[in-house]
């Protein structure tokens, strides 16, 4: 589980939106930082920055800024990038599953649970990793010309020294690489399917290709393509799948704008600011304060509602990966106004298109200027915040080749770019003007005027999206959300020079990786993150957007549908994962091993029975007892159907037990739909099987 770097819930849901984000725990260690959810930069001490500042230096906007040097621009800062987030202390506790053990009771419900779980839920491919409390914490007019590219100092210090590797952070790809190094990853690395090749269509590929890794799911392609291009399978996927055929549907999913919106994306138009533009919400600003609005938190409840309830679900499970890839949190200083305009107009909006023209729109939005203190940046106070992870973690990576020289070119060429009256606008008059070299990219740029210097950048922001380091950390990333922990090296590569052929183009990528035996060969390989357990609980339940007719809406500001999805998020928020959760630029990762976590599991499962209790009136809930249509007469058989039900497939012998356990009941007990009372206990005890933890 991640345990750090998890930002704070608000004590209220129907806080008035004051712009700035409040940090009060509830339920989470306090933030005692005064710094806001902005950009503080995960990096420490990077660079050649001294960890303590120059006597002479001066301090712009917090940072330590070299003293004036006679010429070149001066550098705002990082002094190491900014400070590591707060940990979260201990005490939290964890929660305590009801119906414990009972007199008599020959194996008590926690017990089992924790047994079915603990041992059976965390095995990825067969590889069992012992459950432990906590594994591992997460971790005017145009200037003179210049030249950066030469070899004397630019950057306003000698003091700094030049051509270090600029970090040792963990990024995307890179922390589930060191995460996949420990004896816990090393175990999953044994059991994941090594080599592979290519197919004319997904659908020949799922034919000539068999599963011989050790897993506990069924070897089904329609049930492990449902499982990973969706937030989980639900009844009618699998008919669609089947039905359409597995070329047909997945055809179908990379043409999201053709699929019908679902009820319940339709019933978004009950979150009133998300109808709204920027300009929108800055102009009805007191209103939406007054009716206790909250944009970035409606967002995040939209996003998970569409996980939960779209047809359109590979589109969805690509808008989470971009937001983890090119990661802009939800919760910064300005996402109240900003962050629902880049989800549409950058994230969504090139999901299944252009990664370079999705990184380009990115570096022109404010969300992205404003959270990487870009619309600080000037040519005689540099802010390298932008630069830098535009290199490290949106295109090439941290051993993609670049230096710290190459950071700070890119920092000097980016100058210019701000925010205005809430939209992007271009400053001529602080843009550096000078030759830069970036990574091989060379360009005069010698001149401030706008559609000059803008293309330019846009011309550096293409070139670096489009370098062979990025298309293999696009690989990679795409080869770890969808195949396995540990893909192997031929799928990498395959799908590298797909990128860099298509000219970075998503939806060929997307079709060697269906096309490729390595991703039918994976069935188990992957174990669903806390939000995904969570979403994918949800799908399989069959929980209606509608109100249960017991509900009783006490909210006049908003609906049941609303709070509703306010809970869901709030859930997540207290299980570490939620939609563009992460307050630092680096995104979730996406390793098993780094959510390992006795506490949030038992979260899920207590979460499971809120949902099969049907508590929350805000939705409408199938009865425990009508999940099976006919419910059969003894309990083995009947743990059978259910099980068929909830993960689509038979649980083991040990695994039936076990859940026989939680009811205290033999398989050939008589029991009726209730499970003799049993059932919702029953139910969540098979939503803790590995069944259905894997994905």
């Amino acid at each position: 589980m991640a345990d750090q770097n998890v930002p704070p819930r608000r004590p209220r849901d129907d806080r008035g939106w004051d712009g700035r984000q409040h940090h009060t725990a509830d339920g989470y260690a306090e933030n005692t930082s005064s710094a806001p959810y902005g950009y503080d930069s995960p990096h420490p001490h990077q660079g050649g920055y001294p960890a303590q500042g120059d006597p002479r230096d001066q301090y712009v906007d917090g940072y330590a800024q070299p003293a004036p040097a006679p010429r070149g621009p001066q550098w705002v800062g990082p002094e190491g990038l900014g400070r590591p987030a707060p940990a979260r202390t201990a005490g939290t506790g964890l929660p305590t599953l009801d119906d414990d053990d009972e007199p008599g009771r020959k194996v008590g419900r926690r017990k089992a649970m924790v047994a079915l779980g603990g041992t059976a839920a965390v095995v990825a491919g067969g590889a069992a990793l012992a459950m432990t409390p906590q594994i591992r914490s997460l971790f005017g007019g145009d200037a003179a010309a210049g030249d950066a590219t030469g070899s004397t100092v630019t950057d306003g210090t000698a003091a700094r020294p030049s051509g270090q590797q600029p970090s040792t952070v963990r990024t995307y790809t890179e922390q589930n690489e060191s995460y996949m190094g420990s004896r816990a990853g090393e175990a999953l690395k044994k059991n994941a399917p090594t080599g592979g090749r290519s197919f004319s269509g997904p659908a020949a590929a799922a034919a000539a290709t068999t599963v011989t890794v050790k897993t506990v799911l069924a070897k089904d392609p329609i049930l492990h393509l449902a499982r990973r291009a969706t937030f989980g399978a639900t009844p009618a996927v699998v008919s669609d799948i089947k039905k359409m055929g597995i070329d047909g549907w997945i055809r179908a999913q990379l043409e999201p704008d053709k699929l019908e919106p679902s009820k319940a994306e339709l019933k978004l138009a009950e979150l009133p600011t998300q109808k709204l533009d920027v300009q929108q919400l800055r102009a009805q600003r007191d209103q939406l304060n007054d009716q206790g609005a909250q944009p970035e938190r409606e967002m995040v409840d939209a996003t998970i509602a569409r996980q939960i309830w779209s047809k359109r679900q590979l589109f969805e499970v690509m808008v989470d990966f971009w937001n983890d890839f090119l990661h802009v949190a939800a919760d910064f200083d300005g996402g109240e106004v900003y962050r629902n305009s880049f989800d549409k107009d950058v994230v969504r909006k090139h999901a299944l298109g252009s990664y370079p023209e999705m990184l380009v729109a990115a570096n022109k939005h404010p969300a992205l200027l404003i959270y990487l203190n870009q619309k600080d940046s000037r040519k005689d106070a540099i802010n390298e915040n932008l630069a830098r992870e535009n290199l490290e973690l949106y295109s090439v990576g941290v051993d993609g080749g670049y230096k710290e020289p190459d950071v700070r070119q890119a920092a000097m060429l980016q100058t210019g770019r701000g925010v205005q009256d809430g939209k992007y606008v271009f400053r001529p008059e602080q843009h550096y003007v000078g030759k830069v070299k970036i990574l091989g990219f060379t360009h005069a740029n010698n001149s401030s005027e706008p559609k000059k210097a803008e293309a330019a950048i846009d011309a550096y922001i293409t070139y670096i999206a489009l370098h062979p380091s990025t298309a293999k950390y696009v690989a990679q990333s795409l080869a770890t959300r969808f195949v396995s922990d540990t893909p192997p090296k031929s799928l990498v590569d395959r799908l590298a020079k797909t990128y860099t052929t298509n000219n970075g183009m998503i939806k060929p990528v997307l079709m060697a990786l269906f096309s490729s035996s390595e991703f039918w060969a994976a069935v188990g390989q992957k174990v669903r993150r806390p939000m995904e357990y969570l979403v994918a609980t949800y799908r399989t339940l069959g929980v209606s957007p509608e109100a249960s007719p017991k509900h009783n809406n006490g909210d006049n500001k908003r609906t049941p549908y609303a709070r509703g999805l306010r809970q869901i998020h709030d859930k997540m928020r207290e299980l570490g994962q939620f939609p563009m959760g992460q307050p630092t630029p680096d995104g979730y990762p996406d390793v098993y091993v780094a959510w390992t976590s006795a506490g949030t599991m038992l979260n899920g499962w207590n979460e499971a029975g809120e949902l099969l209790a049907g508590y929350r009136t805000v939705f409408t809930y199938t009865a425990p007892e009508k999940l099976v249509a006919k419910p059969p007469a003894t309990a083995g058989a009947y743990v059978d159907a259910l099980s068929q039900r909830l993960v689509n497939q038979k649980l083991s012998t040990r695994e039936k037990n076990l859940i026989l356990g939680v009811a205290g009941v033999s398989a050939t007990a008589k029991v009726d739909a209730t499970f003799n009372g049993a059932i919702t206990a029953v139910a969540r005890a098979i939503l803790a099987s590995p069944q259905h933890h894997l994905r």
